[in-house]
């Protein structure tokens, strides 16, 4: 037997599905806290957790439509979602921790390796980058590499790196300025 709530959650979803905006927001009152919670439990970071919750609610409203009430409860069908995509959150992050470390300690120690065809104009200018990329200072050098090998966004690196966000950027713009100054001066 479903309780009042319940089925109200019910037709909030059924409303939902219609692209009802009024019946999102409704839900998104009903269930918001508790939902939130969830992933802040999880995730140990109220800026992680506002992010899933807003994950959330994009895939309710997408989703309404596929929701079945005789599998569960509409609350139990979104804190499910909520679960899902904090622990999909949190172990995203955790490859990245690993990756940044990965990237770091293989940055100090490696020299780049030279390329099978050092003959061809391509090969030449990807020796080219690799020396002038190993010749920069290591902070200018460990920031362009998680920006543009690792693919971090200027946030991540400066929470990696453990810098403030402008010192980051910083070093990023001049790492490139020495970047094009030398590949300039060996054309």
């Amino acid at each position: 037997m479903q309780t009042p709530a319940e089925m109200a959650q019910r037709q909030l979803l059924s409303r939902i599905a219609k692209r009802d905006l009024q019946a999102l927001s409704e839900f998104y009152d009903s269930t918001a806290t508790p939902l939130f919670s969830v992933a802040l439990r999880i995730l140990h970071d109220p800026a992680e957790a506002e992010e899933v919750l807003q994950d959330v609610f994009v895939q309710v409203w997408e989703k309404a439509g596929l929701f079945d009430g005789r599998l569960g409860s509409a609350f139990g069908w979104a804190l499910s979602i909520t679960r899902h995509r904090a622990i999909d959150r949190l172990r995203s992050k955790q490859r990245q921790a690993r990756l940044v470390e990965e990237l770091l300690a293989s940055s100090e120690t490696q020299t780049p390796a030279p390329l099978p065809d050092e003959g061809n104009a391509e090969a030449e200018q990807a020796m080219s980058l690799r020396r002038a990329v190993s010749a920069l200072p290591k902070e200018q050098r460990q920031a362009i590499e998680l920006a543009f090998f690792a693919g971090l966004t200027h946030p991540e690196i400066a929470e990696a790196l453990h810098e403030p966000l402008g010192t980051v950027k910083a070093r990023i713009r001049r790492g490139l300025l020495k970047l094009r100054g030398s590949l300039e001066g060996e054309q």
